[in-house]
């Protein structure tokens, strides 16, 4: 729960004033991810229209995938419990982490799935416009050839 938390409020507070606060005996800010771009380097553009925060918890079974879908709209995800790999279409790997922030990638194909014998459990927070869908399914998409596995760059870890 307390992990919930911090998440919850450290993300909310990203993109807050209330982040200009400086840390005093009585309030702790712990920036998790500050970025104008997903995590393939595409520059963040938010949609048109009446905004509409969602924040889930997304749970993932040990061994299982969220299968092959893309996002219409920005969102950002944070590692509670268990190792994540995100799978682009194009082969490009990004492993996360306990503690680790991921700027999603948005209209681009990708698949994540739970590594080792432990479920993941994510924090995701999506930032679109009412009656937009968030998450788009390719059901029909067969997994690309992999490349080089790697780590979240270090300006999105905690």
């Amino acid at each position: 729960m307390k992990h919930r938390l911090l998440a919850l409020a450290a993300m909310l507070a990203w993109a807050h004033p209330a982040c200009a606060l400086d840390n005093s005996a009585s309030v702790k800010v712990t920036p998790l991810l500050k970025t104008s771009t997903s995590w393939d380097g595409k520059p963040l553009v938010y949609p048109a229209g009446q905004a509409e925060v969602t924040a889930l918890i997304v749970e993932i079974a040990a061994g299982g995938q969220t299968g092959w879908h893309e996002h219409s709209v920005p969102s950002f995800a944070y590692v509670l419990e268990g190792t994540l790999e995100v799978t682009q279409g194009n082969g490009a790997t990004r492993q996360l982490h306990v503690g680790d922030t991921l700027p999603e990638v948005v209209q681009t194909l990708h698949n994540g799935r739970a590594l080792g014998d432990k479920p993941v459990k994510l924090f995701v927070l999506y930032t679109g416009t009412v009656n937009q869908p968030l998450t788009l399914a390719h059901p029909e998409f067969t997994s690309p050839a992999p490349v080089q596995s790697t780590s979240v760059p270090s300006e999105n870890a905690r």
